[in-house]
């Protein structure tokens, strides 16, 4: 059930009386949040954290922060662990396609029942902050602490990947003290909350590096890295940097995915990978090396084997993800700059003389100009659609934004994917790309017309 769907609690229920009974409900009073926006800051976190106890200080985790790549660093990680033998929580956003998956135990997103008990737990201590000098905690802020009470009282699973909302140095999973902290890569987004300018940014994300806690570093622009360097210096932190510290050399790429060598503390081994595109080596190794930092605290054991199957296994919804072969129809949250020019790479790599037409819709809020762009240069057919959101840009907007000589615009994107499909041919290409929201609502839908054009045959 997707976010929209759900959209503010109906008038008539009165949230503040009632005690809550049904999945929609709980799921309506957390999204109900958003009306108090982004609200940056540890003090409310730590506000509520006391008040349920402190679950955060019983949990063993990894903290992944990151322009991009963070979701797909966290499936590897989970499915290395998962093939050792290990019990993995994750804490991921946003949801793909449904809410629950954003708090989940190897790969099983927590049941309604007991998000419903964490909801009728947090919520008195929550709405009794509204006269504090914090204020009520966000949806973002309720969401993390009932993650983190499932982890430490109900699942209580081996290892807990948190994912970094938004930033870090502020985000509200910077509560916890990890075994090793990841800043995966650096790009230019959310810069009305981060800064403008790299520096900036990279200072935001270098705040999730704890005192004496390891970091492992993907980033490539040479003042992030250095802004990593200082920060973790500061804290007495070792620093693991990609490209130095551990290395990859891509092979020749499968049909389906990446074949890729990887080279660590002298010793080098070949791994293959599902995911599509040399962003997604990069986010392999990273997985690879904090398996690797975790082995040396002694806190896990693998075989070279589970690290084999568990990168091959590996799987993230709407990365990169292959959901009709032929002809092709792909799936990618390109939301940014960075991740458009990955998506833009793969395109030219694997798809160099089909018809490539692409669907792109997006919010308002990111580089749209720059992004449509680097869209251009890969698109043979490029059209824009909107969809239901807050924030989302028109199709107009966007149509207006291209000078791209074949560009189209629909407000019906089930229209056009139907028709699209019904008029391609095998050596063509469908891209469906921007908001992970946008694409949330499309695959359902997509899925489901692939199926009646295959019976239809």
């Amino acid at each position: 059930m997707a976010l929209k769907q759900l959209g503010s609690p109906p008038a008539f229920f009165d949230w503040s009386e009632s005690k809550l009974f049904t999945y929609e409900e709980a799921v309506g009073w957390i999204h109900a949040r958003l009306r108090l926006g982004i609200k940056p800051g540890l003090e409310r976190m730590h506000h509520l954290l006391k008040e349920l106890g402190n679950p955060h200080e019983n949990i063993k985790s990894v903290h992944i922060g990151g322009t991009n790549g963070k979701g797909s660093t966290v499936t590897y990680l989970r499915h290395i662990l998962q093939e050792a033998g290990y019990s993995v929580g994750t804490f991921t956003s946003p949801y793909f396609e449904r809410f629950n998956e954003r708090i989940s135990v190897n790969g099983n997103p927590i049941s309604d029942k007991d998000l419903i008990s964490l909801v009728s737990l947090v919520k008195p201590i929550a709405e009794g902050m509204k006269d504090s000098e914090w204020g009520e905690p966000s949806e973002f802020e309720i969401i993390t602490a009932m993650g983190i009470v499932h982890f430490a009282e109900t699942a209580k699973p081996d290892l807990v990947l948190f994912e970094v909302g938004l930033g870090g140095r502020l985000d509200s999973t910077n509560v916890i003290n990890p075994l090793v902290s990841v800043v995966t890569s650096i790009g230019m987004d959310h810069m009305q909350f981060l800064g403008n300018s790299i520096e900036e940014i990279s200072f935001e994300k270098a705040g999730i590096i704890k005192p004496g806690v390891p970091v492992i570093s993907g980033v490539s622009q040479p003042e992030a890295r250095n802004v990593i360097i200082e920060t973790a210096k500061e804290r007495g932190s070792l620093v693991f940097q990609a490209g130095e510290d551990f290395h990859t050399k891509r092979d020749p790429f499968l049909n389906n995915g990446e074949s890729f060598q990887y080279e660590s503390s002298g010793r080098r081994s070949t791994y293959d990978i599902a995911m599509m595109g040399a962003h997604q080596v990069q986010n392999a190794a990273i997985a690879l090396k904090t398996a690797e930092l975790l082995l040396a605290q002694n806190e896990i054991t693998y075989t070279d084997a589970d690290l084999t199957a568990g990168l091959q296994k590996a799987y993230w919804p709407g990365r990169m993800e292959l959901v009709c072969e032929k002809p092709a129809v792909i799936l990618d949250g390109a939301h940014n700059p960075e991740g458009i020019q990955a998506l833009v790479t793969t395109i030219k790599e694997r798809f160099p003389t089909e018809k490539v037409t692409i669907l792109f819709s997006a919010l308002k809020d990111k580089e749209l100009k720059h992004m449509i762009g680097l869209l251009e240069e890969a698109a043979s057919v490029i059209s824009f659609t909107s969809f239901s959101f807050p924030r989302v840009a028109e199709a107009d907007e966007l149509f207006t934004l291209s000078d791209h000589p074949m560009k189209e615009k629909t407000e019906d994107w089930q229209h056009y994917i139907e028709e699209k499909l019904e008029s391609m041919g095998d050596e063509e290409a469908l891209f469906i790309t921007g908001s992970l929201y946008f694409l949330s609502e499309v695959k359902p839908v997509l899925i489901q017309k692939l199926e009646n054009s295959r019976k239809n045959k």
